[in-house]
C-alpha cells in the first residue's frame, strides 16, 4: 500500500481590495452614538511603503468596554427588512467592534470611549487588524493613549519593544478627545507599524 503524500496548503491570496464591497457598513466608525458621554475619537491615515495613502483599506477595531468587560453584543445590527442589507447599529449597545474604511485620502475614524483593562495587569488598548491591498495577509497591530503613563511602562509588549519602535503603537492627542494613529505598513525603523505576529 502507498502512503498518500501530506497534502500542502493552498497559498494564500492577497485580502484586498475585494472586502471593500461586503464588510463595510453605515455607522461601522461608531462603536458609542454622537453625544455619548466621555466619547473620543481615534482617527488617522493607512500610509503605503512610500508613504501614499491607501485608498481602499479597512481597519477592525475591537476594545473593552471602560469597566473591563468584552462581552460585545450580538444581534445590535440593524438590518432592511426587504432588502436584509445592513443599515447600522441600533446605537444601544456598547459592542466595543468599529470596522472603518479609508476615504480616497487614505483617511479612517473611529468615535469610540477609553478601554478599560479586561483583566488585572493589562493596560488598556485598542486591538486593531488592517487589510489592505496587495497584502497576502490582514495585519494585526495595537494602539494604546499616551496619557497612562504608569500602565504603558508596566506593559509586556511595549516593554519588549526598542523606543523608536514603541512609539508607532503610541497615539498622539491632537486636541483634548481626539487621537491620531497613522498605519505605515512599510517603512524603517520607527516608521513601519509595529504588526503582531500571533502564533
Amino acid at each position: 500500500m502507498t502512503e498518500r503524500p501530506t497534502p500542502e496548503p493552498t497559498p494564500s491570496q492577497t485580502v484586498g481590495p475585494f472586502y471593500g464591497y461586503a464588510l463595510p457598513f453605515p455607522g461601522g466608525g461608531e462603536i458609542v452614538p454622537p453625544g455619548e458621554p466621555g466619547a473620543i475619537v481615534l482617527r488617522g491615515t493607512v500610509l503605503d511603503g512610500a508613504g501614499a495613502p491607501v485608498p481602499d483599506a479597512l481597519l477592525e477595531v475591537w476594545q473593552a468596554a471602560p469597566d473591563g468587560s468584552v462581552r460585545g453584543a450580538p444581534g445590535s445590527l440593524r438590518r432592511d427588512p426587504v432588502t436584509g442589507a445592513v443599515i447600522g447599529r441600533t446605537g444601544l449597545d456598547f459592542t466595543g467592534f468599529a470596522r472603518a474604511a479609508t476615504d480616497a485620502d487614505g483617511h479612517w475614524s473611529v468615535r469610540t470611549v477609553r478601554p478599560g483593562a479586561h483583566r488585572d495587569g493589562v493596560t488598556p488598548c485598542f486591538a486593531v487588524c488592517v487589510f489592505a491591498r496587495g497584502m497576502m495577509h490582514h495585519l494585526f497591530t495595537r494602539i494604546y493613549l499616551p496619557d497612562q503613563t504608569a500602565a504603558l511602562a508596566a506593559d509586556p509588549v511595549l516593554g519588549a519593544l526598542p523606543d523608536e519602535r514603541r512609539a508607532t503603537l503610541l497615539a498622539g492627542e491632537e486636541r483634548p478627545g481626539v487621537y491620531r494613529f497613522d498605519v505605515r505598513l512599510q517603512g524603517g525603523a520607527g516608521e513601519e507599524t509595529v504588526f503582531l505576529d500571533f502564533a
